[in-house]
């Protein structure tokens, strides 16, 4: 999509919006008209058009059944198991969610959409570029690790600098993870795609985790062998 498509589209939102929240008045008019044009001046007069910003608190309420709420980021710490009553094994992944707190929000008004940005961890400022060293201290947060955005509803904003912990789930509560996988570097097929592999004993020489044949061009690769039903 092209920059002046992307223009376009965030400033027909705003009027879509503008039109929404406020009666047709004589600043709306001509906040319509500014978005399309570039001459800062209308019949000699200038008008400014001072958005109003939405004031997000912390309040308690009931969600509903579409309701989106953010996500936190965790530090994988290991692995471990616990056995339920009939004595199976049930493996557990332990996972460290390191001191989250919302560091953005990001509303329809000036984004044109809803989430939430999380932080993650400590960094020292020596350690992160001058574009996030200038985000955070816009936003008046300390320095964070890792930063993910979240997608939710209007219902489920939170103010900046809210902490985000455990206790923003409940017991038995489904979740979505998403991970980054550790590198591997360059994999066999027997280990990358889960083939067999040759033959361990007789016959093998260092070509145990090798591949072996994967194709005879045409025959068999391309012949069709068609049986006929036993009535």
């Amino acid at each position: 999509m092209s920059a002046l498509s992307r223009g376009l589209i965030s400033r027909l939102h705003r009027i879509l919006s503008a039109n929404s929240r406020t009666p047709p008045t004589a600043t709306t008019k001509f906040y319509l008209l500014r978005c399309f044009s570039a001459d800062a001046l209308i019949d000699g007069s200038q008008v400014e058009y001072h958005q109003q910003s939405r004031v997000i608190e912390a309040k308690p309420g009931v969600m509903t059944p579409y309701s989106k709420r953010t996500g936190v980021v965790a530090v994988k710490c290991g692995m471990t198991a616990l056995w339920d009553k009939w004595g199976a094994r049930i493996p557990i992944t332990v996972l460290w969610v390191d001191d989250n707190i919302v560091s953005q929000v990001k509303t329809v008004e000036k984004e044109g959409f809803f989430a939430l940005q999380v932080g993650c961890g400590q960094k020292k400022e020596k350690h992160l570029t001058k574009p996030e060293v200038g985000h955070f201290r816009a936003q008046g947060v300390p320095m964070k690790r890792k930063l993910r955005e979240f997608p939710v509803t209007e219902d489920a904003l939170l103010p900046v600098g809210t902490c985000v912990g455990v206790r923003h789930f409940v017991p038995g509560q489904f979740v979505d993870v998403a991970g980054i996988t550790m590198g591997k570097g360059f994999q066999g097929g027997m280990k990358r795609h889960g083939f067999k592999g040759g033959p361990a004993s007789h016959g093998a020489s260092l070509s145990h985790r090798s591949i072996g044949s994967t194709g005879q061009r045409d025959a068999p690769g391309k012949h069709l062998f068609l049986t006929p039903l036993r009535r």
